[in-house]
């Protein structure tokens, strides 16, 4: 198999192709941020004819996107109306009673009502009970003429129908589908039952909307990719990664658009995964850290932690997802200073357009790649592998002049800029491990995007983690990571019945109805290949306000329930520190997932077993670092050239085609015999 993935950042485009006989070729290229396709398009001439190969070479191509993620966050989704159950209309505006700013007096609204303003949302006239029962049936004239006003008066563009409890028994919610799709084929139509088929009105309310609002668009972008691809001989199809880390056709992620909201940040966990896993490290630490943002996540066993309960802003988003918490910090963040004086870094970002200073494209406020230059981290002339370069004197003297006005030096100046992003960095990854009952001092930090490898060395120092992981491409390994997920399908059911009263036949019947869906999805996208299977249910102690997720054996019995409970105890006291043994619980929720591993010949990473440290030697530059208040002479290497098993003791730099390696003093960087480069943190660094 020929694979190329292609991860969309907001400064760079990141392009990956494996080829038939494992071998990993990158490409990096400007983000078009105007007309996304054309980068991606670039990036993939690029990295084929890096490869030698061609368009028709391609057997699949992987794509992780944040349009519909962008659509939310800039409110420029579709024109969306909500039908609820008549006397409900207001649920999407009420919320929760939980507010993010509590002491905030001036707080804004934190209710997504923006995706179906009170014009837009309209109760119809139907009535399902708790338990399923239908009270009054749906009135199909009302829904009609409901949406013909809409149509009419607001030009709506979709439809999000959330009606209560459907997820109970969703036949009125399909009727109000049909009979859209029959009367108004041009409008997108999103049910709840469908998208989030699970209980708490607010958040089943919030997902179908959300879902949506960019339905719209996301299937232009789809289309529109699809057909760019086609007329440029790539023919396979187009897959997209998912946010729970696994990857489907583009054509069943269309079905449910919000499944793709944070599927950016989720490869490049499980790229972390797939090469921390080939040096023995299965529990980690990553950090991703591009030209915008930076993303932080945590794997135990080799597995990326999965969250049930997101937010996109300040907007929850209750939905299966890789759990990555998400900061403006990269290289591409504003400096900046405050009436007080004070100087705030991002998050704010130059992005790629005008981007940083020294790329020459119109840049005028100083960022951190900038501070990184005048330090001394990065080499004006091997940007990118000597693709861009750059220019220092203008960051100097942009920094310059916010040093002079603080009475500083250029180079404190630009040391204060790290120390201010590291630490913003640093608080985030306590709050992934620490405070969440890890101890980092347990855990590898493994450094991705093009600007981690710049930082990491220092943030290990700051939470005493002993070893950094620096993989063969960590500039893309977002990208990367789309190349070694498998294909995943997840369906959820909601349940409520106590653990030691209910019949295991039961819980059982439900799983089969659930994998039955799974097992159909992925019959489209894997053609009858097995997958295997997993089972889980959502556990609460009675009365509870939140769930814990255990797996459970896919062969049910009293005993394995049991088992389960006893299992949620455990957990409940990890987590929170207490548990209650003799206290009922109950399971909420069902969840079945399956998976399909898909990589069929491993990445085999560039490694040169007969080099030298001499030979991959390329000058001397002076670097400053704290440590010694001045600039000071490090070596530079050359990854490419780095032989396994020789040792690199900092302070000193090792470059490569997509980002740059920062050994500070203390610390000791060697090449493994799988391509990754593993540093060690000195307890001076």
């Amino acid at each position: 198999m020929v694979q190329i993935g292609v991860d969309v950042g907001g400064t760079f485009t990141d392009v990956v192709c494996l080829d038939a006989g494992g071998h990993v070729h990158i490409a990096k290229v400007p983000t078009t941020p105007r007309h996304i396709v054309d980068g991606i398009l670039e990036g993939a001439r690029k990295v084929l004819e890096v490869a030698g190969l061609r368009p028709a070479d391609v057997t699949r191509f992987i794509h992780s996107t944040t349009i519909a993620t962008n659509a939310i966050l800039e409110h420029k989704g579709a024109a969306c109306a909500l039908l609820t159950t008549e006397g409900f209309e207001d649920i999407l505006e009420i919320g929760r009673q939980k507010r993010w700013t509590m002491y905030d007096l001036n707080v804004d609204a934190q209710t997504p009502v923006f995706l179906a303003p009170r014009r837009l949302r309209v109760g119809i006239p139907e009535r399902v009970d708790v338990d399923g029962t239908v009270r009054k049936p749906l009135d199909e004239a009302a829904l009609i003429s409901t949406v013909r006003s809409l149509v009419e008066q607001y030009s709506i563009e979709a439809v999000a129908v959330s009606f209560l409890f459907s997820f109970a028994n969703p036949v009125n919610e399909r009727r109000a589908r049909d009979l859209v799709r029959a009367n108004f084929p041009r409008l997108a139509v999103s049910i709840s039952s469908d998208v989030d088929p699970v209980f708490r009105e607010y958040e089943r309310t919030c997902l179908t909307c959300f879902d949506a609002y960019v339905r719209p668009g996301v299937g232009t972008y789809i289309h529109e990719l699809t057909g760019a691809l086609r007329e440029a001989g790539i023919t396979c199809g187009l897959n997209v990664m998912q946010s729970r880390g696994g990857i489907t056709s583009a054509a069943i992620a269309s079905e449910k658009p919000a499944s793709m909201l944070l599927s950016g940040p989720a490869a490049g966990v499980v790229g972390a995964c797939y090469v921390g896993a080939l040096s023995g490290y299965r529990n980690l630490i990553t950090i991703d850290i591009g030209g915008t943002s930076c993303d932080v996540a945590l794997v135990r066993e080799g597995k990326p932690m999965i969250s049930r309960e997101g937010r996109i802003g300040s907007f929850p988003l209750r939905m299966s997802m890789v759990d990555v918490q998400t900061i403006g910090a990269g290289g591409g963040s504003l400096v900046s200073r405050d009436a007080s004086g004070g100087v705030h870094v991002g998050p704010e970002s130059a992005g790629s357009e005008p981007g940083p200073i020294c790329y020459r494209r119109g840049g005028v406020v100083p960022t951190v790649t900038d501070a990184s230059l005048v330090l001394g981290y990065l080499n004006p002339n091997y940007f990118a592998g000597g693709r861009f370069a750059l220019d220092r004197d203008a960051s100097s003297e942009a920094i310059g002049r916010l040093a002079r006005q603080l009475g500083l030096s250029t180079e404190m100046m630009a040391a204060g800029i790290h120390r201010i992003i590291n630490e913003r960095m640093a608080n985030e990854m306590r709050l992934v491990s620490i405070k969440r009952g890890h101890d980092p001092r347990h855990f590898a930090l493994t450094a991705l995007g093009g600007a981690g490898p710049v930082h990491g060395g220092r943030l290990s120092a700051l939470l005493s983690i002993p070893t950094m992981i620096v993989p063969d491409t960590p500039g893309v390994l977002c990208a990367f990571g789309l190349l070694v997920s498998s294909i995943e399908h997840e369906q959820t059911r909601t349940v409520g019945a106590r653990t030691r009263e209910v019949e295991p036949s039961h819980i059982t019947n439900l799983f089969a109805e659930l994998d039955a869906i799974c097992a159909e999805r992925m019959q489209r996208d894997a053609r009858g290949a097995a997958a295997a299977r997993q089972h889980f249910i959502d556990i609460r102690y009675a009365g509870q306000s939140f769930e814990l997720e255990i797996p459970v054996s896919t062969q049910l019995s009293h005993d394995v329930l049991q088992a389960a409970e006893a299992e949620f105890h455990k957990l409940h006291r990890q987590i929170f520190g207490y548990d209650r043994p003799d206290s009922a619980t109950e399971i909420i929720n069902l969840r079945t997932v399956h998976t399909l591993e898909l990589t069929a010949s491993k990445p085999i990473a560039a490694v040169n077993a007969n080099g030298n440290l001499a030979g991959a030697l390329k000058e001397s530059r002076p670097v400053y670092f704290d440590e010694f208040g001045k600039f000071r002479d490090a070596r530079i290497y050359d990854r490419r050239r780095l032989p396994i098993g020789e040792q690199i003791r900092g302070p000193a730099i090792i470059e490569q085609l997509d980002t740059t390696t920062v050994l500070y003093p203390g610390q000791v960087a060697e090449l493994d015999a799988v391509g990754n480069l593993i540093v060690t943190i000195g307890k001076d660094a």
